[in-house]
């Protein structure tokens, strides 16, 4: 019989996220390894949109012990910290299971630029909540070294991202294309303000949904909003644009800037944790200036060197080192 992994997560599956793809792209690849994989999210239960942040849902899961044991899986793995998450911590710790745990988003900075709270708060939360975890799995190495000064004691894990590239192919690109783009949930805690006030003459694109894109669209009637895209439509955006720009300084990778470097589209970025551990500076895109500068230098930079740079970030990667790190649930 093969072996069960559990994930329990406060994200919907039709949600369009990095975590989200994540967990796609580690499901698939299980199965075809030979594991069984099961979820838990906030779908299971009754739940409301949280107010300000609709993508996030809150509910309370009662009875999610009762389906733990139910699946009785062989590896639990907790992905997020919101309710879900946090029931399911609470339930294993107390039936003394074992299951490991992920960071994906910089919470603390998230809920401080969301709801005002104060850092130190959320950050003694996420110590806590990730105390008793076998192995926490964030996304760089800078992540890893940045938690370890936050006075997270577990052993943390860097754990990679892929993309498809069956998907995301450079062929897509159009010759006479050429615009700057932004891919994400478009919420506030992702810096789209500095996108948006890019002096650029040209198009400005923004590709995505969510809470801040009516304000946006108010603020900036110059830039051309065109929702949540998936698939090929999505690759065609990506593959097109002169440049791709990410100003969030608040993720902790970036799923979407290895999307973009992938159909051979330059980077610029901030240098913060997701983009230095991603981009090589003059070679993928830039972070060393302001904004606007780093997308002036992206337009130089050699569109096939941007490809190759790329090649590293696979979906495979990343399962294997999911899988090694599995901890024994004890059930």
């Amino acid at each position: 019989m093969s072996e069960k992994i559990l994930i329990i997560t406060d994200n919907l599956p039709d949600q369009i996220n990095g975590v989200v793809t994540t967990f796609t792209n580690i499901k698939q690849l299980a199965e075809q390894d030979g594991f069984q994989v099961f979820y838990i999210n906030p779908g299971d239960f009754r739940y409301v949109n949280c107010p300000g942040y609709p993508e996030v849902k809150l509910t309370w899961p009662w009875g999610i012990g009762r389906t733990i044991k139910e699946i009785a899986p062989d590896y639990i793995h907790i992905a997020t910290e919101g309710p879900v998450g946090l029931a399911a911590r609470l339930w294993c710790d107390i039936h003394r299971l074992r299951y490991n745990t992920s960071y994906h988003t910089r919470f603390p900075e998230f809920l401080k630029k969301i709801y005002g709270i104060p850092e130190f708060l959320t950050y003694r939360y996420v110590r806590w909540f990730h105390k008793h975890s076998g192995r926490v799995l964030t996304t760089t190495q800078t992540m890893v070294q940045e938690l370890a000064a936050q006075g997270f004691r577990s052993d943390i894990i860097p754990w990679t991202r892929g993309v498809d590239r069956t998907v995301f192919r450079p062929e897509l690109r159009d010759s006479e294309s050429g615009y700057l783009l932004s891919v994400g949930r478009v919420s506030r805690e992702k810096g789209l303000d500095d996108f948006c006030r890019l002096p650029w003459p040209g198009r400005k694109v923004i590709v995505g949904d969510g809470p801040y894109r009516k304000e946006l669209e108010r603020r900036y009637p110059d830039i051309e909003f065109v929702g949540a895209k998936r698939g090929e439509e999505l690759a065609q955006y990506y593959a097109n644009a002169s440049v791709f720009v990410f100003p969030s300084v608040t993720d902790t990778f970036g799923v979407v800037i290895i999307e973009a470097l992938s159909v051979g589209t330059p980077v610029a970025a901030y240098a913060v944790p997701g983009p230095i551990d991603i981009l090589e500076e003059g070679v993928n895109g830039h972070m060393s200036g302001t904004l606007l500068e780093n997308v002036e230098r992206c337009l130089h930079l050699n569109r096939q060197t941007v490809i190759e740079s790329s090649v590293k970030w696979t979906w495979e990667n990343c399962w294997t080192i999911f899988k090694n790190n599995l901890v024994d649930s004890g059930l």
